[in-house]
């Protein structure tokens, strides 16, 4: 929490002018006084009375009310520091209402009591800004203080510390409950902002005690927490559908639990990390189940003990078959202009991307009757039925194309993933170490196509790095983001992300134009980044005429032939 701001000290003035001698008036009316004050006024008995002003040498002041020698009353002082008060009085001290203005251009308004802040007022020293009760000069009772950047702090004050019920709103995050020293302490709540929310015990601002917390995508966590974490039983509700109930270790699937999975399937035993882990049984949806023991995910061992193969290892054995066969089903051209797909999922941590790259290669295929299409894909549970997304997978796809196409045919090529700031697109397979693809690598791997004209999409943060080094004249570049900025969408449980639905599921579905594709999806895409109010990816589009030409004189034969075909079959 920020740190209170420190109240000034109190200006206090008395003026204690009383008779000396015995009796005897002390001093004439418009006169010198003893301190050196110079007084202009009514002196009655020997005392200061009714209105008057004493100036003294410093350049402090007073004006307003006497009564038996002091202050008191309505009236205003100046001090020699460039202090300035206006307002009540009594017994030479600030008391009642009034308005003080500090020496550091500090001010406050409101009640005194003694010299002191008492009562109701607004103390604003610099951007802080405090309204309400105070009691000796400290913040005491109801208030609201303001920080500097919208930070604020609405409740009660015990003694210049947040104390009691009260809410405080910091950088977007907002907590209210009860506070213990200016840290929530008890029951309450907190709301992110990021969109999280959690209600139930705290301590020290961490979660503590029993509640329920539900971050931004809707994963809801209920259970015990302590010091901020999830421990021991609890219940765990996934917004793809997954739902856990068992033992937790620091927010993890830790110990004897039950896991039931958004296909049906439920895992039955124990965890670790998040993982199957130890004794368990995992029936699966097709109703099939598997028992024994577990690691890391993967059974090891059978209900009888028998070891069990290793999936990766399976995988791994297959990748050459099944790049094979990837390669071997891609047909020859012909003389009419055919389009060829080619699709990279990189990231097989997420299912958004395999999910997002199959849809594209499915929609080239059915809308815009691509002839044959490669899938590269990576993804933990696709080890052993897809060929890999690497470096050395994509350069043959890209060979066995050129190979296969003629110099009249289209190559589209679609790449999802994570991007990084220096423009190198993820590959990662679980349990497997691959080098990521930089943005020149790219356009090096890809020479055997620059006969070819082609469209390169791809959806990644910072993807707009990849287009300097792929463009030429007859290569169309469409990208996510700007070279500089981040895109949205990649979650586990999405089947797109915000470009990737944008340009196929959506812009596709009203024009086949590439051009008008891309600027449907852009705008698309800026309304839902505005209405999230997240910062502007900005996609980016290179459109070589030669490129748009071409397609569009292939959408035109694919529809004469379309029609051709058509009229054969009513003949006959």
């Amino acid at each position: 929490m920020s740190t209170m701001p420190r109240l000034l000290a109190p200006l206090t003035l008395a003026l204690l002018l009383t008779a000396c001698g015995d009796g005897e008036p002390l001093l004439p009316p418009d006169a010198v006084l003893p301190d050196g004050g110079r007084y202009r006024g009514e002196v009655v008995d020997g005392l200061l009375q009714g209105e008057g002003r004493i100036d003294y040498a410093n350049g402090s002041w007073y004006a307003g009310n006497f009564k038996d020698g002091q202050s008191d009353g309505q009236g205003e002082w100046q001090g020699a520091g460039g202090e300035h008060y206006v307002g009540q009085f009594r017994q030479g001290l600030f008391d009642g209402q009034g308005s003080l203005t500090y020496s550091d251009g500090s001010t406050y308004r409101g009640g005194f009591k003694q010299g002191r802040l008492h009562g109701e007022g607004h103390l604003q020293q610099g951007e802080v800004s405090y309204r309400g009760e105070f009691r000796d000069d400290r913040y005491h009772g109801l208030g609201s203080l303001e920080w500097p950047g919208g930070n604020r702090y609405q409740g009660r004050f015990v003694r210049g510390e947040l104390n009691g019920p009260g809410t405080r709103s910091e950088n977007g995050n907002q907590y209210s409950g009860t506070f213990d020293n200016g840290v929530l302490h008890g029951q309450g709540s907190y709301t992110g902002a990021e969109g999280e929310h959690y209600s139930g015990g705290f301590r020290n601002d961490l979660f503590h005690g029993k509640g329920r917390f539900q971050n931004a995508e809707g994963d809801a966590w209920l259970g015990n927490f302590v010091d901020g974490s999830l421990e021991g039983k609890g219940e765990f509700s996934g917004a793809d559908g997954r739902h856990y109930l068992g033992d937790f270790r620091q927010w993890r699937f830790h110990g004897q639990g039950e896991l039931t999975l958004a296909d049906g399937s439920v895992y039955r035993g124990q965890f670790a990390n998040n993982d199957y882990a130890g004794d368990g049984t995992l029936a699966l949806a097709d109703g099939s189940r598997r028992s024994g023991t577990w690691q890391g995910g993967q059974l090891i061992r059978d209900s009888h003990g028998a070891t069990q193969p290793d999936a990766l290892e399976l995988g791994l054995l297959a990748q050459g078959r099944l790049l094979e066969q990837a390669i071997a089903a891609v047909p020859a051209s012909t003389p009419a202009t055919e389009l060829y797909s080619l699709t990279l999922a990189g990231d097989g941590k997420q299912s958004v991307f395999l999910r997002e790259a199959d849809y594209v290669s499915q929609l080239l295929g059915e809308r815009f009757n691509a002839r044959g299409g490669i899938r590269l894909s990576n993804h933990r549970d696709h080890l052993a039925d897809r060929p890999l997304a690497t470096r050395e997978s994509l350069t043959r796809a890209v060979r066995a194309l050129a190979e296969r196409s003629g110099p009249e045919d289209l190559v589209f090529i679609y790449l999802t993933s994570h991007g990084s700031p220096d423009h190198q697109l993820s590959l990662d397979q679980p349990r497997l170490q691959l080098d990521d693809l930089p943005a020149d690598e790219l356009a090096a791997l890809l020479q055997p196509l620059r006969e070819r004209h082609k469209v390169v999409v791809i959806s990644a943060c910072y993807s707009g790095g990849f287009i300097a080094p792929l463009k030429d004249g007859k290569t169309l570049v469409m990208t996510a983001t700007r070279a500089d900025r981040v895109s949205f969408g990649c979650a586990e449980e999405n089947d797109f992300t915000y470009f990737g639905r944008a340009l196929f599921a959506e812009a596709f579905a009203e024009t086949d134009d590439l051009q008008r594709a891309f600027e449907l999806a852009k705008a698309k895409v800026a309304e839902r980044e505005q209405a999230e109010e997240f910062e502007p990816s900005e996609p980016q589009l290179w459109a070589p005429p030669a490129v748009l030409a071409h397609w569009k004189a292939m959408r035109a034969s694919q529809a004469r032939l379309a029609l051709e075909n058509a009229s054969a079959n009513k003949e006959q």
